[in-house]
């Protein structure tokens, strides 16, 4: 099927502003419910490990939010794709249209509110003296693709897997959990035991948190997290092309 790519931006655009209206109809703070749950996450932890266990580490507000916003993306990603295609079932049925945009829209929707989440991240970032620098510019395009392009694949594997897997949700669910604690979200990476480093090595958003973080806290490109993201990320997104085009063809059937 040939399509040209004014009418999938055009549809890419119409699905994530469709789902943005869906999530924020009869919401009075809309917006501000996307920032206010990782802040009172990140006031949480920072009573648990800062002030109780009194984890060494250096303004570890603005440590915490750096690596729970771009964490909020993926899990807000995840969540949204279990029922990607599901919720979608009409528009599936009456309409001819490539359906791997489907998920792209949920990666381009959390992926507004993380824009949003910047200028939060900047007003913390002042309480330590510490400012936006040239780096910003080049770093948050960078990343935000690397991110992009894993996040698809995760989106297409998990929408399309959760179709003819229900109970897949459930797992999705635990599996989450699990990713957060073993991402260094809530610690720094440097504090991993040397034995347990292979957890790190083998968690693909261990490199996306790094590379977020060091750009935000230190102004630095740490290309060798920026390639690990973009390279996780495309064998990512061609595994889950390959999941796709491998069931696509029973959704009607399925839905």
């Amino acid at each position: 099927m040939k399509v040209n790519i004014g009418y999938i931006y055009d549809l890419v655009l119409i699905i994530t502003q469709k789902e943005l209206k869906i999530r924020y109809k009869n919401s009075l703070l809309g917006y501000v419910w996307s920032v206010a749950n990782p802040l009172l996450f990140a006031l949480i932890y920072y009573f648990i490990f800062k002030l109780v266990l009194k984890v060494q580490i250096p303004n570890y507000t603005v440590f915490l939010i750096t690596g729970l916003f771009p964490w909020q993306w993926f899990a807000g990603v995840v969540t949204s794709s279990l029922l990607a295609y599901v919720s979608n079932a009409q528009i599936i049925k009456k309409t001819l249209f490539p359906r791997s945009i489907i998920p792209l829209s949920s990666v381009l929707m959390e992926f507004f509110h993380f824009i949003c989440t910047i200028p939060v991240i900047i007003i913390f970032l002042k309480f330590y003296d510490i400012s936006p620098v040239f780096e910003w510019l080049i770093g948050i395009p960078v990343i935000s693709l690397g991110q992009i392009i894993l996040l698809y694949g995760f989106a297409l594997i998990i929408s399309t897997l959760n179709l003819f897997l229900r109970d897949l949700e459930r797992f999705v669910t635990l599996g989450i959990m699990l990713l957060f604690y073993c991402t260094p979200v809530l610690y720094s990476a440097d504090l991993i035991p040397e034995k347990y480093k292979w957890i790190e090595n083998y968690n693909p958003l261990a490199e996306m948190i790094v590379s977020w973080r060091d750009l935000f806290l230190n102004g630095l490109l740490n290309w060798g997290a920026i390639t690990s993201l973009y390279t996780t990320g495309i064998i990512t997104l061609v595994l889950g092309f390959f999941v796709f085009n491998k069931l696509k063809f029973r959704f009607a059937e399925i839905l």
